[in-house]
C-alpha cells in the first residue's frame, strides 16, 4: 500500500528553504571518527579555562554531567534549573536501564551491534556517525557511573548484571532495580556538588529561563525569571549550552513532570535555532491507563517489566471477565502471536500500535477499554516470588498504590502514552545548534534517536553528551575565546530582557474568562487526537486550524492572576503553554509534511497490507530542520545518507 497524500497540500503551510548538512564529521572509517574528531579539536590550556564562561540550562543527566565535567575541567560555570535542587530534575524519574555494549554476557553483543540496533530502532532516521559515536562512548559511561558509587544491580558473584531492553535480542541494559534515572542522577548530583562546592560552578535554582541573548549572531547568554522573587535577571557567558529535556507535556497528560516544558529550546528557536524533526514523538506501551479527567499527569511502568512479564488480551471482543477468570485457551499473547522473534521486547513504536490496535478491535481491558494485560503469574512461577520482587518490587508497590490493585496476584493493566522526544534543536556532530555558540545536549537535541528511541538509550545518551562529548566539542569553541565582555547594559542584552518583561506584562494585563490548564488540557486533546499514535493528512490540516484557533483565544482570553513579583505559578504555566501552543502547531505541520510512516510517526495512508509502518526513503531519507517564520515555518533537509547499515524494512517478527 502506497501513501495517497497529495504531495503539495504541506507545502501550504510552509516554505522551502536551502538544504543543510553536517560538516563537523570527519569522514572516514566510522570507528574512527570520534577519535579523529576529538584529536584534531583545538584545546584550551588550564591557565585559560579560568578566563572562560559557560552557562548550562538544566540539571538532568547531560546538563548535570556537562556542568559537573566542565567545572572540573576548570571553566566557570553558570548551572540552572527551574526546581529547588538540581537533583529533582525529571532524569530522576527514568527507571528501567542504561544501555552500553559492555557484552558481559558474552551473548554477541558489540559496539557495531549497538550501533546498528539503533540506526535500525530509530527506523533509518537518524545519522550514522552521531549513533555510532554513542555506541562507542557508552562503554565509558558504566565505568564512570561505578567510580561515582552508582549502585548496579550485581550477579551473585559480584559482576554488574544485565537484563534486555526493546528492539534487541541481547542483554546490555545496565540498572539499579526500577530507580535507574535516580540513582545515576544523585551521581551526577554529587559531581555537581563538588564543583559548585570548589566555586567552579555556579548554581541558580528556582530560576526558569526566559529569552536567549545573541550579540554579533553568537549565543552569549539567557534571561531568566527569579521564580520565588519574580526579578528578572540576565547572565552573559562565553557560550550557551540548553540541557532541558523534551516537549512531551505538549499533550498535556504524558508521562513527563508537570513542569517539563520546552521553553528554553522554543525561546532559542524563535532567535534562529532550527527545530529538527518535531513530530518524531514516542510513545511508551507500558503505563498505567487514563483513570478520569481529573488526571494532570501519567505513570510510567518500566520497560524492563517486558522481560518477564507477558502481554495479553482476552481473544474474543467485549469480554469483561476478571483476567483470572479467563482460561490460558482463550488469552492472546499477541505480541508473542505476531513478533515470535522478539515477542514481548519489539521496540516501544511496534508494541504501542499493537496495544491501540487490540483495543479499537474491542479486547481492551479495563475501564472505556483502554488498556492490555501485563501479567507475571507464569515469571512468578518460574523464578519465585522473593526473585520476582528483588528484580521489579518498587515498581509493583508503586503500581499498587496509583491502582489500589495487587500485581502479584492480578496481572497489571497498562496502555501505551506520550514519554518521549526523539525531536529537539538541530545540533551538527559537536552538539552545535546552527546559532554560534549555543550548544544542545540530552533529549533537548534531535541527534541520536531517529524516529523511535530504543528503552534505555535516553539515560545512555545523556550522560555521553554531558560527560564525554560536549567536554571535547566545547573546548574548540572556546578554544578562540574569550570572546568580547559583555554586561547589562549591552543593546542586546537590554532588548532581549525588554521582551522579557514586555511578554510577561502582556500576560498579566488580559484578565479574560479561561484558565491557563484549560487551554493546555484543549491542546493536549488536540495533540492526542490528530498527532498522537496515529496521523492522517485530514486530521492534520484540521490539527493545525484548531491550535491557531486556541492560539487566538489565549492570547484574547487567557486569565493570569497574581503579579510578577512574587512566587506566580499561574504566570509560569502561563508562559510555558503559549510556547507549548506554537510548537504543536509546528509538530503537526512537520507531521504533514512527512508523507510516510516511520518509527514513531505513523501516517495512516502509508503503511503496508499487514498494518506495518511503511517508509519512503526516497522521498523523505531526511532530517526535517525547521526555521521559525512569524506567518510560516522554513523547511531544510538534512539528507541523510547510510555507509554502514543497510536500508531495509524493519522486521522484529
Amino acid at each position: 500500500m502506497t501513501t495517497t497524500t497529495s504531495p503539495n497540500v504541506s507545502e501550504q503551510f510552509h516554505a522551502i528553504g536551502p538544504d543543510i548538512a553536517d560538516t563537523k564529521a570527519p569522514a572516514g572509517p566510522i570507528e574512527k571518527r570520534w577519535d579523529d574528531r576529538k584529536f584534531n579539536a583545538k584545546l584550551v590550556n588550564p591557565a585559560n579555562r579560568r578566563k572562560l564562561s559557560v552557562i548550562v540550562v538544566g540539571t538532568g543527566l547531560a546538563g548535570g554531567a556537562a556542568a559537573a565535567t566542565l567545572g572540573e575541567a576548570g571553566y566557570q560555570v553558570k548551572s540552572f534549573c527551574y526546581q529547588d535542587s538540581p537533583r529533582r530534575a525529571h532524569s530522576i524519574a527514568a527507571q528501567g536501564g542504561i544501555n552500553a555494549a559492555k557484552n558481559y554476557r558474552n551473548d554477541g553483543d558489540s559496539i557495531y551491534r549497538l550501533f546498528d540496533d539503533t540506526v535500525k530502532g530509530g527506523d533509518f532516521r537518524a545519522r550514522e556517525s552521531n549513533v555510532y559515536r554513542l555506541a562507542q562512548v557508552s562503554v565509558n559511561i558504566i565505568d564512570q557511573c561505578v567510580a561515582q558509587g552508582v549502585p548496579f544491580a550485581r550477579e551473585y558473584g559480584g559482576l554488574l548484571d544485565n537484563r534486555s531492553f526493546g528492539g534487541v535480542q541481547v542483554s546490555r541494559t545496565f540498572y539499579a532495580r526500577g530507580q535507574t534515572g535516580q540513582q545515576l542522577l544523585i551521581g551526577a548530583y554529587q559531581a555537581l556538588e563538588r564543583q559548585i562546592g570548589a566555586g567552579t560552578v555556579e548554581m541558580n535554582t528556582r530560576h526558569e529561563m526566559l529569552e536567549l541573548i545573541m550579540v554579533d549572531n553568537r549565543a552569549r547568554g539567557i534571561v531568566v525569571r527569579d521564580m520565588v522573587t519574580g526579578e528578572i535577571e540576565t547572565h552573559t557567558a562565553d557560550a550557551v549550552v540548553l540541557a532541558t529535556g523534551g516537549y512531551g507535556n505538549v499533550f498535556f497528560l504524558s508521562t513527563n513532570a508537570m513542569g517539563s516544558n520546552t521553553t528554553a529550546t522554543w525561546r532559542a528557536h524563535k532567535k534562529g535555532a532550527y527545530f529538527a524533526n518535531p513530530c518524531y514523538t514516542q510513545i511508551h506501551p507500558t503505563c498505567i491507563p487514563v483513570s478520569g479527567d481529573y488526571q494532570s499527569k501519567l505513570t510510567l511502568m518500566s520497560e524492563s517489566l517486558r522481560n518477564d512479564g507477558r502481554i495479553w488480551v482476552p481473544k474474543k471482543a467485549g469480554d469483561e471477565r476478571a483476567a483470572a477468570d479467563i482460561p490460558e485457551d482463550e488469552r492472546d499473547y499477541y505480541l508473542e502471536r505476531i513478533y515470535p522473534a522478539f515477542g514481548n521486547l519489539v521496540p516501544r513504536d511496534i508494541a504501542s500500535r499493537a496495544a491501540k490496535y487490540q483495543c479499537d478491535d474491542g479486547k481492551g481491558v479495563g475501564p472505556g477499554g483502554l488498556g492490555v494485560y501485563l501479567d507475571f503469574a507464569e515469571a512468578i512461577e518460574r523464578l519465585g516470588l522473593p526473585a520476582v520482587k528483588a528484580k521489579y518490587g518498587n515498581l509493583f508497590d508503586m503500581y499498587a498504590q496509583i491502582t489500589g490493585e495487587n500485581p502479584y496476584e492480578t496481572p497489571m493493566r497498562i496502555y501505551p502514552a506520550v514519554h518521549y522526544t526523539m525531536g529537539g534543536l538541530w545540533v551538527d556532530y559537536d552538539l552545535q545548534s546552527n546559532l554560534t555558540g549555543l550548544f544542545v545536549a540530552g533529549e533537548a537535541n534531535f541527534s541520536e534517536h531517529g524516529a523511535n528511541r530504543l528503552g534505555a538509550s535516553a539515560l545512555m545518551q545523556g550522560l555521553a553528551d554531558g560527560y564525554f562529548v560536549l567536554p571535547n566539542t566545547l573546548a574548540n569553541y572556546l578554544a578562540d575565546g574569550p570572546y568580547e565582555k559583555i554586561d547589562d547594559s549591552h543593546e542586546a542584552v537590554v532588548e532581549a530582557r525588554r521582551a522579557v518583561e514586555e511578554r510577561i506584562a502582556t500576560f498579566l494585563s488580559i484578565n479574560g474568562t479561561r484558565t491557563v490548564d484549560s487551554f493546555h488540557k484543549e491542546l493536549g486533546h488536540i495533540m492526542w487526537e490528530y498527532c498522537g499514535m496515529e496521523r492522517t493528512e485530514e486530521g492534520l490540516i484540521k490539527a493545525i486550524g484548531l491550535i491557531r484557533d486556541l492560539k487566538q483565544a489565549f492570547w484574547s482570553d487567557v486569565k493570569v492572576t497574581g503579579v510578577n513579583e512574587e512566587l506566580n505559578q499561574t504566570l509560569e504555566r502561563a508562559g510555558r503553554v503559549a510556547d507549548f501552543i506554537e510548537l504543536g502547531e509546528l509538530m503537526c505541520i512537520d507531521a504533514l509534511n512527512r508523507r510516510e510512516s516511520c518509527g514513531g510517526h505513523f501516517r495512516a495512508e502509508s503503511q503496508t497490507e499487514d498494518g506495518e509502518a511503511l517508509r519512503h526513503d526516497d522521498e523523505f531519507a531526511y532530517v526535517s530542520a525547521w526555521e521559525f517564520g512569524e506567518e510560516r515555518p522554513t523547511l531544510h533537509k538534512e539528507p541523510l545518507e547510510y555507509e554502514y547499515v543497510e536500508m531495509k524494512s524493519r522486521s522484529y517478527k
